[in-house]
């Protein structure tokens, strides 16, 4: 084993990205902190309008951009005290999913970068834009199946959780990157130490034969992005991010597979994650029965809008 080689193929690249991470789960964080979502929040009153939700769903919507337990309370609350109807409970509940994707968009994009560059922007575009198709969606339904509403104060809850200043921002921000630093570096070393072998010993290479005989239904996809989809199905986001940034460190991989390979990895991957995390805390806010209909809405909305941009993008890149 060369160690000079060893040191600028494997280490140094590994220690250049620690750092980026570190220095981009700091800023994320702290925007997030910062509660930047408030304006947000405003500014979409008037999709709610659109929507012709009340102003109920209006508030959840509202308070979804910092804790989608609280806004669904509030939902499953409404619907109790039959304030509210199912299919407005299920569209609203659907309507929340855009401030949720909102909230963790800064950590997600200073995420990404460190490891795939200038693809990142791509990506995280691209997933914005299916979250904003599926908003979209949702208005339109909500305008077909809802009666009017009358003028009401959508966003009269927002002051309970405001901003609490620079100092507390910072300390949370601190406290999320404690917490999430770790648990990233657990996954992206050994991934990244892996995927460097694992192209130097011309896996990719029999892998890609064996795809050509054997898994025709990717076989549009390189053989070397597979495994881009395998950790993302396997492990979660973080993984496919580690394979995809050792493989373009490796130069084994252009980013426009990457790309679409991080598309098809969250398409396959997310619904059973979701329902992995999701289903408990759901199950304690609505019935059981109610929670497994609410996820199932909500990963079949998803995966549609991800598949609609991905095969968008597909057509446009290659």
């Amino acid at each position: 084993m060369d160690i000079d080689l060893l040191w600028s193929a494997l280490v140094l690249p590994l220690l250049r990205l620690t750092l980026a991470i570190s220095m981009g789960l700091i800023v994320g964080n702290l925007i997030e902190a910062l509660n930047w979502t408030h304006t947000m929040a405003r500014l979409a009153s008037p999709l709610i309008r659109m929507a012709r939700l009340k102003d109920v769903s209006g508030a959840s919507f509202s308070m979804a951009f910092f804790s989608s337990i609280t806004a669904n309370t509030m939902l499953a609350e409404a619907h109790d005290k039959g304030e509210m109807s199912r299919r407005e409970l299920v569209l609203a509940n659907l309507f929340n999913a855009l401030p949720t994707y909102l909230l963790h968009l800064p950590t997600v994009y200073f995420l990404t970068v460190p490891y795939i560059g200038d693809a990142a922007a791509v990506y995280v575009g691209l997933s914005l834009l299916a979250a904003a198709l599926r908003t979209l969606f949702i208005i339109a339904l909500g305008r077909l199946t809802l009666p009017p509403i009358p003028e009401g104060c959508v966003v009269c809850r927002l002051q309970e959780n405001g901003f609490k200043g620079f100092r507390a921002a910072f300390r949370l921000a601190l406290k999320r990157f404690r917490t999430r630093l770790p648990k990233i570096l657990y996954i992206t070393v050994p991934i990244y130490v892996a995927i460097h072998f694992a192209a130097r010993h011309g896996l990719f290479a029999r892998l890609e034969q064996f795809m050509a005989q054997n898994v025709g239904e990717l076989s549009w996809l390189p053989a070397s992005a597979l495994p881009i989809v395998i950790f993302q199905m396997a492990s979660e986001f973080t993984a496919g991010l580690a394979a995809a940034g050792a493989l373009i460190t490796t130069g084994g991989l252009e980013p426009r597979f990457v790309i679409l390979a991080l598309l098809v990895g969250n398409i396959l991957s997310s619904p059973m994650r979701a329902f992995r995390h999701q289903f408990p805390s759901y199950a304690g806010i609505f019935s059981p029965a109610l929670a497994l209909r609410l996820i199932v809405y909500n990963q079949a909305l998803r995966v549609g809008g991800m598949i609609v941009v991905t095969y968008g993008y597909w057509l446009w890149a290659f």
